[in-house]
């Protein structure tokens, strides 16, 4: 039993994680994410 739930538990973690990525790309937050990811790079360069 503690073998089965060795293999069940990261699956099922894995598959939720995907479905909430594949959700949060679905509603545009990737757009979001990324934009905000460009602005603290420029920030910590210096540029922006």
């Amino acid at each position: 039993m503690k073998a089965k739930r060795r293999v069940i538990l990261p699956g099922l973690l894995l598959v939720t994680g995907i479905c909430f990525l594949a959700a949060g790309i679905y509603r545009g937050e990737a757009q979001t994410v990324w934009i905000k990811a460009i602005y603290i790079c420029l920030e910590c360069i210096g540029i922006g």
